[in-house]
């Protein structure tokens, strides 16, 4: 049969169709007409945000839950480059996404144009492949490509660029196949080698992380570490990559890291970094690990042979996807009562004591906060974040019980947290969706509240108002202990802005008090929000101010 006549948009879109995509985030733009005119009745879900950030930040949140790339669709310029921070966060976390960017017409180019940015320089630092795609008859091809791309090797994002009057001209093109990631297995004899060097270690330590696993992975994580009772620590932003309760997680490998578990992995001789990078929030600032020769035995795993070596010289360096190799560790017999068993069981007994509150100074205490939602919020509930201190709370306190229950930013991205909440709540509407921020962080993306409101995200806000940015305040301290500049705030009411879209607002003063608004907040039936008032000097969990300036 000959291929159908098409304008370009309706062929963009059918690509995306094939390719299996079911909802699109977007700013809608004056440059990419044709491609919201190949939307309209296509069974896509168009997701309408309220600023590029958001929506980008959205398709990347998107990817990361389903594996699969999540799509953005803005406008040139500013929208281009509002939309930037999401697909930093993408090529930092390894998320397949793809970002469509509005472009000036072909006859247009290099005059300056309207809007006009020349988007692979741009975006060439940003994400795996930029394109512009100049000739109709080519978009099935580049579109799947830009899925092969995203999803092969270490994932990540992918911009095209598409000129309007490419968009909006007509063809009869033929559609192009569904992408089919390249298999990135494990080298047959990958797990035995790991074996080999295990028993001859005295203090192993395991550090998970990265791009490309599933609930499945999870699991069998779970049994190589019961099967060798090896301690794993996850890194930066990933502690959901192991049952938090399971008695092999000894905690996360990141910023504010428990002394004792820093120890542990300096002092560890075989050292086995399964998918991170082991970049500078895993390494404490590359303090753990030496450069270019670690001290430990490193085995590190990853899909992008690029990275192995990059930074570290490993003793073995294995490039492939984590969960092929990971399952064939978990299929290896183990051993009985290995020599560092005790230190498994002490490293456990370290992150136990470290969960313990330590109390901090107000009325609102957040330790007390997320220990409570770690303790009520349903195994499968999504807790999301963008950057700020308050996190140190829920990174220290939160226990995550199942996999992909942790959407944060390993590029530690503020503004994160409140349009991951509405991507999490509108892939998943049954499951409780809670976004963590603090009001510095919320107000980067507070518009994508609209957003919620809109289509019907029920998710719930906690934002942490302490009036100030308060990671900066703490290095403020540090470095120029009493000379406050730039970092204070004049904030809304959080509470009646949430009621303003319609959704449910509440304001709490007194710890005591949070547990009946949390309740009625999950229970409102709409979009939600409680704004804790915390005490100023309440810095981190660990500092607190003393006076003020």
């Amino acid at each position: 049969m000959a291929a159908q006549t098409r304008h370009g948009g309706q062929i963009l879109v059918d690509q995306l169709k094939i390719q299996g995509v079911e909802r699109v985030f977007c700013i809608p733009g004056e440059s990419y007409l044709a491609a919201l005119d190949g939307l309209y009745r296509s069974g896509i879900e168009t997701i309408v945000c309220r600023q590029e950030g958001g929506a980008a930040m959205m398709a990347e949140a998107d990817g990361k839950l389903t594996g699969r790339p999540g799509i953005a669709f803005v406008t040139r310029g500013p929208g281009a480059t509002n939309a930037s921070s999401g697909v930093h966060v993408a090529f930092q976390d390894s998320t397949p996404m793809i970002l469509f960017v509005g472009q000036v017409a072909r006859s247009q180019r290099d005059r300056e144009a309207f809007q006009e940015v020349d988007y692979r320089q741009m975006y060439g630092p940003l994400a795996k492949w930029v394109a512009e795609i100049d000739d109709i008859a080519r978009l099935p091809e580049y579109v799947s490509h830009a899925f092969h791309v995203a999803t092969s090797g270490r994932p990540g994002p992918v911009v095209l660029a598409l000129p309007e009057d490419m968009l909006s001209a007509s063809a009869a093109v033929e559609d192009a196949r569904p992408a089919t990631p390249v298999d990135n297995g494990a080298p047959g004899d990958a797990a035995q080698r790991i074996a080999e060097l295990l028993e001859r270690a005295s203090r192993p330590f395991v550090i998970v992380g990265g791009g490309l696993w599933s609930a499945d992975t999870a699991h069998d994580m779970a049994r190589f570490a019961e099967g060798y009772d090896l301690p794993v620590g996850a890194s930066f932003r990933c502690q959901d990559y192991l049952d938090n309760r399971h008695p092999n997680y000894v905690g996360d490998v990141g910023i504010g890291i428990n002394p004792a578990l820093a120890e542990r992995v300096r002092e560890a001789d075989l050292l086995l970094v399964l998918g991170a990078r082991l970049g500078e929030m895993t390494t404490s600032g590359y303090s753990l690990v030496g450069i270019p020769n670690p001290t430990q035995t490193l085995v590190h795993v990853h899909p992008d042979a690029n990275e192995l070596g990059r930074v570290y010289r490993p003793d073995l360096a294995i490039a492939c996807a984590p969960p092929s190799l990971i399952a064939q560790l978990a299929a290896l017999p183990g051993l009985t009562d290995p020599v560092w068993s005790d230190m498994t069981r002490q490293a456990r007994a370290d992150y136990e004591a470290w969960q313990e509150p330590q109390e901090t100074p107000g009325d609102v205490k957040l330790e007390e906060v997320v220990k409570h939602l770690s303790t009520v919020l349903p195994d499968d509930a999504i807790v999301t974040n963008g950057a700020g201190n308050y996190s140190a709370w829920l990174h220290r306190y939160f226990r995550y019980k199942l996999w992909r229950t942790q959407l944060a930013p390993t590029s530690g991205s503020m503004g994160y947290g409140l349009p991951a909440s509405v991507a999490a709540k509108l892939r998943h509407p049954d499951r409780t969706v809670v976004c963590l921020a603090g009001d510095g962080c919320l107000q980067m993306t507070l518009q994508e509240i609209g957003t919620a409101a809109q289509y019907g995200a029920n998710i719930v806000v906690v934002v942490a108002n302490n009036s100030m940015y308060g990671t900066i305040r703490m290095h403020q301290e540090r470095h120029y202990p009493g000379r406050v500049s730039g970092t204070d705030m004049v904030n809304p009411d959080f509470a009646a802005l949430m009621r303003s879209y319609g959704g449910y607002g509440a304001t709490v003063e007194r710890t005591e008090d949070f547990a009946d608004a949390f309740e009625a907040a999950a229970n409102a039936g709409r979009p939600a929000l409680i704004e804790l008032k915390i005490d100023r000097r309440a810095l981190s969990p660990k500092l607190q101010l003393h006076e003020e300036a």
